[in-house]
């Protein structure tokens, strides 16, 4: 076997987590090695949902645009629609814009307005296949699809990394960091020896159990059926079945998700019948692919690594599918571990930096995990009498309480704005701030400059022209704001800063507004555009700055 290629990090896994850890890991100029067991990325659909705090992370790499153009047209409805059957009574609508009216609302919204990238409805599968285009054009990055890993050795100074490919071809990585974005059944957890904890499965008679996941091809359902014209998510709700076709891009491809069929023992003739019971007629149906899941789960690691090994997305923790909040949680974790990683590279971390990775992210994780599980269980109490299909007073009468219940649920899975952009690491020791934070929220999102939380959003003008956004005129290192017309100077803080070689930026705003949504004169904001400290001078830049880097 040759010597060892050395990279400052490994990644295990070449899904949407690892890829963009990958390309933020370039963007803070620091290389690595992505490692996958497939050949490409993945063609069957997972997750539709990425939400608001996910596109921002889009945006920092240039990529927000070119994920909206993924997924359904953008002037298709993404409501979520109940029926009795497709072709049968209407029980509920959610309403909410086509991604054109969205973004037509964001550009004559306020300048406090703090969804500058609203959430999208584009299937993993597509964004996937982006995000390795993309990686392939970064020459920091190695991309090794095709590569098993077959096992990891660390010592103080590093990682081996051993890895072969579907020719039995072996090499050894050298790697200073791994990162496993590996998914449940990976290598990295049980290298770590880290075990999920948490709530497994519900066994409850929607979305409950074993459940099927399938790729479908549907060519005539919008034309033929759907009472009331097509939506995102459609559900067929009656005594006999309930299924979800969620749209995948508006014309003939849908993502299935049912527990009215056996996933293990249930043929792809089973499937083509359930969907065709739920339409209410023969429609025609392809499966395209098909694979198990479990509903339910709320499970997260104990360990999510804190010396040369971590763990981030799936092989951290795994959800139940309700309110799209798996992927979108393992994407945040890839942006706080990025600049994590990088520090320790560049050799600017302190050494309670990395290990501040398991301590901000796990409580984030039995957050997320905790609010996608209560969504799931918020389907187990829905009677379905036979009477809710008949043109009767009762029926009438029952359609109208089922119609409540599913569109209260539908409702809860849409305002997820708290889940989506609340995330905050309070007690975290590279957080300087002994504040009162802000009340955590499910559906709402309070902006808040107290340290710990995301960095409050503006718009730098009303003409909402590319680098508007506050974030954009972010550095890629650390930002100091200094606020109003009265900041004082930073020079003793930009001294320290060179001196330890951390990447700083000084952004300075006069604006009034910008000030009082700060409520201090100096803010530092992290790499990952969460708040690290605030103030209106800077007594100790050297205490401040060792804190925040973990050096203290």
């Amino acid at each position: 076997m040759n010597a060892p290629a050395r990279t400052p990090v490994a990644i295990v896994g070449g899904g949407p987590v690892g890829l963009l850890l990958a390309l933020f890991l370039d963007r803070h100029g620091v290389p690595s090695v992505v490692f996958d067991l497939a050949e490409s990325t993945s063609d069957q659909p997972r997750g539709s949902t990425h939400g608001a705090r996910s596109m921002e992370h889009y945006r920092r790499l240039g990529l927000a645009d070119e994920v909206r153009r993924l997924g359904l047209p953008w002037d298709y409805s993404t409501d979520i629609a109940f029926y009795t059957h497709y072709n049968g009574f209407r029980l509920a609508r959610n309403r909410r814009p086509a991604v054109r009216d969205l973004m037509r609302e964001v550009a004559s919204g306020h300048r406090t307005a703090q969804v500058p990238e609203p959430m999208h409805r584009a299937n993993q599968m597509y964004v996937e296949k982006l995000l390795y285009r993309r990686a392939r054009t970064r020459r920091r990055i190695d991309l090794r699809f095709g590569w098993r890993v077959t096992g990891l050795a660390a010592d103080a100074d590093g990682v081996d990394v051993r890895a072969e490919n579907a020719q039995g071809q072996a090499r050894v990585w050298r790697a200073g960091h791994v990162a496993g974005c590996d998914g449940a059944r990976g290598v990295v957890r049980p290298h770590l020896g880290s075990r999920y904890a948490g709530a497994g499965g519900v066994e409850q008679e929607i979305l409950g159990g074993r459940t099927v996941a399938a790729h479908l091809r549907i060519p005539t359902l919008y034309r033929d059926f759907l009472v009331d014209g097509g939506a995102w998510s459609h559900w067929a709700v009656n005594t006999d079945l309930v299924l979800n076709l969620i749209a995948l891009n508006g014309k003939d491809e849908f993502f299935l998700l049912t527990s009215s069929a056996d996933p293990d023992s249930a043929p792809d003739g089973e499937l083509v019948s359930l969907v065709r019971r739920a339409a209410g007629a023969p429609v025609p149906v392809t499966v395209l692919g098909r694979r198990p899941w479990t509903s339910g789960m709320a499970l997260v690691a104990d360990d999510f690594g804190t010396d040369r090994v971590f763990l981030a997305g799936d092989a951290a923790h795994l959800f139940t599918p309700n309110g799209g909040f798996g992927m979108n949680t393992g994407l945040d974790d890839a942006a706080n571990l990025a600049w994590k990683l990088a520090a320790a590279a560049q050799g600017w971390a302190g050494p309670g930096l990395l290990a501040s990775y398991h301590r901000e992210r796990r409580p984030i994780a039995i957050r997320n995990t905790g609010a996608a599980r209560e969504l799931n269980l918020g389907l187990a109490n829905v009677a379905r009498p036979r009477c809710v299909e008949q043109d009767t007073d009762e029926g009438r009468a029952e359609r109208r309480r089922l119609g409540r219940l599913l569109a209260d649920y539908g409702d809860r899975t849409l305002d997820t704005l708290g889940i989506q952009l609340g995330a905050r690491y309070d007690g975290s020791p590279i957080v300087d701030g002994t504040d009162d934070p802000p009340a955590d929220s499910f559906d709402s999102y309070s902006p808040s400059s107290v340290p710990g939380g995301r960095a409050p959003h503006l718009w730098l003008d009303d003409t909402r022209v590319t680098g508007s956004s506050l974030f954009d005129h972010f550095g890629v290192g650390f930002t100091l704001l200094r606020l109003g017309p009265k900041a004082p100077p930073t020079v003793g803080l930009r001294t320290e800063a060179a001196r330890r070689n951390i990447p700083l930026k000084v952004l300075d705003l006069v604006d009034p507004l910008a000030r009082d949504l700060y409520e201090r004169d100096l803010v530092l904001i992290r790499p990952d555009q969460h708040v690290a400290w605030r103030g209106n001078h800077v007594d100790r830049p050297d205490r401040l700055l060792a804190t925040v880097t973990g050096a203290k």
